[in-house]
Order: C-alpha cells, then sequence, then structure tokens
C-alpha cells in the first residue's frame, strides 16, 4: 500500500493549528525560553504518517515532566509515552485525531554552542524552526551550526 506523499489538506491544516497553538501558549510562559520546531514538518517535508516534533526549553522542566496538566490545556491529549534521551526527555502526546505530538522537555543548557552537543546538533541540521526565542537561545544555536 503507498502512502500519498503529503498530508491530507485536512491533515495540514491540523498540523499548522497545533503548531500555532503550541507557539501562543509557550509565548504567555516565563518559564519557557525556547521552542524549536523540528524534523519533518520544520522541513515542510511532512508525509502522512508524520508527527510534530517541538523542542521546548524550560528553566522548570519539571513543570512539563511530573506534570500532565499542560498538554490537557493544549489539546494534546494525556501523554503517552515518556522516554529520557540525555538530556532531553521526550513526551508524546495524541490528539484526540490520532495526530502525535511530541515535546522534547530541556533546559536552556540544551541549546549551548561552546560546543554544540553532537545530538543536538544532528537534531537541528535535521530541519529547525524557531517557534518561539525571546532571548535569542535559539538564534544562536542555529547560527552555530
Amino acid at each position: 500500500m503507498n502512502l500519498p506523499a503529503v498530508p491530507s489538506p485536512e491533515r495540514a491544516a491540523e498540523i499548522s493549528e497545533v503548531i500555532d497553538r503550541i507557539t501562543r501558549w509557550a509565548r504567555g510562559r516565563e518559564d519557557i525560553v525556547g521552542l524549536l520546531l523540528v524534523g519533518s514538518c520544520a522541513r515542510n517535508a511532512a508525509r502522512p504518517d508524520s508527527d510534530i516534533d517541538v523542542v521546548l526549553l524550560s528553566t522548570d522542566e519539571s513543570r512539563y515532566l511530573l506534570e500532565d496538566g499542560w498538554a490537557v490545556e493544549l489539546g494534546l491529549g494525556g501523554p503517552v509515552r515518556t522516554q529520557s534521551w540525555g538530556p532531553i526527555t521526550e513526551r508524546r502526546c495524541s490528539t484526540a485525531s490520532g495526530l502525535e505530538v511530541e515535546l522534547g522537555i530541556g533546559s536552556p543548557a540544551w541549546a549551548k554552542t561552546d560546543p554544540v552537543e553532537r545530538g543536538t546538533r544532528r537534531v537541528v541540521t535535521d530541519g529547525a524552526r524557531v517557534l518561539h526565542d525571546p532571548a535569542g537561545v535559539l538564534a544562536g544555536l542555529l547560527a552555530a551550526c
């Protein structure tokens, strides 16, 4: 069975709406110092089975690792998986439509540039688009990569 190369117009609209919703929400939270869209959505190469991958950098990581209210508030459903990837902890959610949203929660240290950590560089160079960066932390990271 061959899947279409691009998401349906409805799925593409849903992806865009979820990204916008997360971005608006992050702008209202003082502890969030960076929000970075990564992966296929950042490269404008999403497929019908693509998820949304976002790196969320916070000065209060435990708020997003130990509590689930933020995911429900965002309409992402509750987290369905939590997995540690070194300096980033994945919180994967699934919306009512089945769209998966992976938020990689980490501290601002994830974006350090002297030097850029190998895994961080791989994530950024695979496709990254800054969504929220009030202090320029992510802009500096992208420039270093």
